[in-house]
């Protein structure tokens, strides 16, 4: 424990969470998989270029590709248990909607839209489903988060794992099922020196960076309780649902504006931005507003800027890479189904270079510290 009224800095490898470990067995495994591929020639199916290291895994038939995605939610949910306990209030449904909101944000960079999707709710002990509101709520708020993206609840697993998992715990995860059809509405990396980089708002931390989170409420003096300013405590402000982005990528499609690459923006924070394969420099110049939650978490971490924009999102959750002359019309589209977007940057070409650099703030990102390929 820290000393009391003694500031120490945070990280999130220090949290327990190493990035450079967890991609070391996700370069691995893509390595392994690669050879897979093949397989599936024997169903008349093809697996399409570019695709290892990208969010969604694409299978190419005839006429579209179908999307698969496995993502899991991570620890968020042991805030809304300590969150149940301390005020007696579920904030499961919202759990429900983060769950399908960590999937279906990963189908739709690839440019498919979800069809369907899964639960997995892997608990320690049966009797954590004894709990009636904290059931019900997640059950209710992970079919309002498949509403919400335009796809059918098709299934899951509830499995008890004693010894695994934790008696008072369950792990939250899932997958979903997409299509891009036609075919030409795949989003496939396809960036250009001078596209805009546009920006659309999140709704808090949404469900990343939850492990320095919960390590931080450990230090603070009313934990989950204390008061971040805007007349919601610390735990509440947390446990803001995940925004689901599936309706602006559908409407940029119907509107025929082409996204050159789309980005969620999760885990290794606003270093995704340059998770495309192509050597670029992303240029961001209007960071957008990090909200209450993120000016607290700095203050209180504390947390400077690098590790802040490198764990969390900090007021930005989706980005799309799409050509100057439709950076406006895709602002609007956005805008108009609902969300905040601003136009934050700009793709430079500058040689082999690729690097993200936070130009307000004098942070740079190199390619070193993004090794999910």
């Amino acid at each position: 424990m820290d000393e009391p009224g003694k500031p120490t800095d945070l990280s999130y490898a220090a949290s327990g969470v190493d990035y450079d470990m967890l991609d070391l067995f996700k370069r691995e495994c893509q390595q392994a998989a690669a050879a897979t591929g093949g397989a599936l020639a024997r169903h008349g199916l093809a697996e399409p270029p570019k695709v290892r290291g990208e969010s969604a895994y694409l299978i190419e038939l005839a006429d579209c590709y179908l999307a698969h995605v496995e993502e899991g939610l991570g620890s968020k949910n042991l805030v809304a248990d300590a969150m149940l306990e301390a005020t007696g209030r579920s904030f499961y449904h919202a759990i429900g909607v983060d769950t399908v909101a960590t999937i279906v944000n990963d189908v739709i960079t690839s440019g498919a839209l979800p069809i369907a999707v899964a639960m997995h709710a892997a608990v320690g002990d049966a009797q954590w489903f004894a709990h009636p509101a904290r059931r019900r709520d997640l059950a209710a708020g992970f079919a309002a988060g498949c509403l919400a993206a335009g796809a059918a609840w098709g299934g899951g697993e509830t499995p008890a794992l004693r010894g695994i998992v934790e008696p008072g715990a369950a792990v939250l995860a899932g997958s979903a099922l997409g299509r891009i059809a036609p075919k030409s509405l795949r989003i496939a990396g396809d960036v250009a020196d001078g596209d805009a980089i546009i920006l659309l708002a999140s709704s808090g931390v949404h469900a990343n960076g939850i492990t320095l989170c919960r390590r931080l409420a450990e230090r603070l003096p009313q934990g989950y309780l204390t008061p971040i300013g805007d007349g919601r405590g610390y735990g509440e402000a947390l446990l803001a649902p995940t925004v689901i982005y599936v309706p602006f990528v559908a409407a940029c499609q119907q509107a025929g504006v082409r996204l050159h690459y789309a980005v969620n923006i999760t885990g290794h924070g606003w270093r995704k931005l340059m998770r495309a394969d192509a050597s670029f420099v992303y240029r961001m110049t209007a960071l957008g507003d990090p909200g209450p939650l993120g000016r607290f978490l700095q203050a209180a971490g504390p947390l400077d800027d690098r590790e802040a924009y490198a764990t969390f999102n900090m007021g930005a959750g989706f980005a799309a890479m799409v050509a100057p002359a439709e950076a406006a019309r895709t602002v609007a589209l956005a805008r108009a189904a609902g969300f905040t977007a601003w136009p934050g940057g700009r793709v430079e070409r500058q040689g082999a270079r690729k690097a993200v650099v936070l130009e307000p703030l004098g942070v740079v990102y190199e390619a070193a510290s993004l090794g999910v390929r």
